[in-house]
């Protein structure tokens, strides 16, 4: 358990375009944040939005780079899975906490019900959580300056074919060594956080946070005996593409550019971790029997 935050704290909030069956619940959100006087500062590109969607929200302060923020206690992102990896890349090395209100479908990462916010929220602000630290991985390259500051990702980055090319050739070496030579249509490597995402639909095994792994899964694979290989956190990781194409796809969690195949990557573990808080009541062993349907007798259904 923390300690309770000031009465009135100051929290930045993040979030992109919902349907408008959720909008019941954002009005929520904010009718509690007012009551409450809690200082709000908002996304820039998100604002506009909200003020289209709910006509009676007060005017916010608004930030764009969270150097922009004043002291907050907390990012809460309003979305998905999807837009906890875009808050991500807005909080950074910074050290602010993120929660995350569910409007998508599974919700691994925003693990807050849209349906409990009020009592939510009133958990975190009396203190009634705790932080989970989340590794992440970071990419560089000679041939150019990849996704700028933000060449990190807490779930997975991945090189894929281009376009409708046939297969590639991904070599991959660990600390110098070869690993192996992929022929397939590309190679994901996960964090534990990501080992549920792409990985796992490419039969790649779930990893539990903190336990000081990587995960490289093949996506479609030529020789069927090539299979996902758990590594050491602390290992460096060379890569190197060879098609028939001039060009490959590289993906760092949401962000994707295109490259060339002599553009050689090198990915290793992230100097900075991000901080997810997660209330009392959750586990992660909860969020996979929940949204994986583990113990579940399907022959009921």
């Amino acid at each position: 358990m923390n300690t309770p935050m000031t009465p009135y704290p100051a929290i930045a909030i993040y979030g992109r375009q919902f349907n408008d069956t959720v909008i019941p619940f954002v009005e929520e959100l904010f009718d509690y944040l007012e009551s409450r006087k809690i200082k709000t500062y908002i996304h820039c590109n998100f604002l506009p939005f909200l003020q289209k969607q709910i006509h009676h929200i007060a005017p916010h302060p608004t930030f764009q780079h969270v150097k922009e923020l004043p002291e907050v206690a907390f990012m809460l992102s309003l979305g998905g899975d999807g837009t906890m990896l875009s808050a991500v890349s807005i909080v950074q090395d910074s050290g602010i906490p993120i929660a995350g209100i569910n409007f998508g479908r599974l919700g691994f990462l925003a693990n807050i019900e849209k349906t409990k916010i009020s009592s939510s929220l009133d958990q975190i602000f009396k203190g009634e959580y705790a932080l989970q630290s989340r590794t992440l991985l970071s990419i560089s390259s000679h041939e150019s300056a990849l996704f700028k500051k933000d060449n990190f990702a807490l779930n997975d980055i991945t090189v894929f074919r281009h376009e409708n090319s046939s297969m590639i050739t991904v070599d991959v070496k660990i600390n110098g060594e070869l690993l192996n030579s992929y022929w397939a249509d590309g190679i994901i490597i996960a964090t534990p956080t990501g080992s549920t995402a792409y990985s796992l639909s490419c039969g790649g095994p779930i990893i539990m946070p903190g336990s000081g792994n990587f995960v490289i899964t093949p996506v479609a694979p030529h020789n069927l005996n090539v299979r996902p290989i758990v590594v050491s956190a602390d290992v460096e990781l060379e890569v190197e593409v060879k098609s028939r194409s001039s060009q490959y796809i590289l993906s760092c969690d949401s962000k994707h550019t295109t490259l060339p195949t002599t553009a050689k990557l090198k990915i290793k573990e992230a100097p900075f971790k991000i901080n997810l808080i997660r209330l009392k009541n959750t586990s992660y062993f909860k969020t996979l029997q929940q949204k994986l349907l583990w113990g579940l007798d399907v022959r009921n259904y």
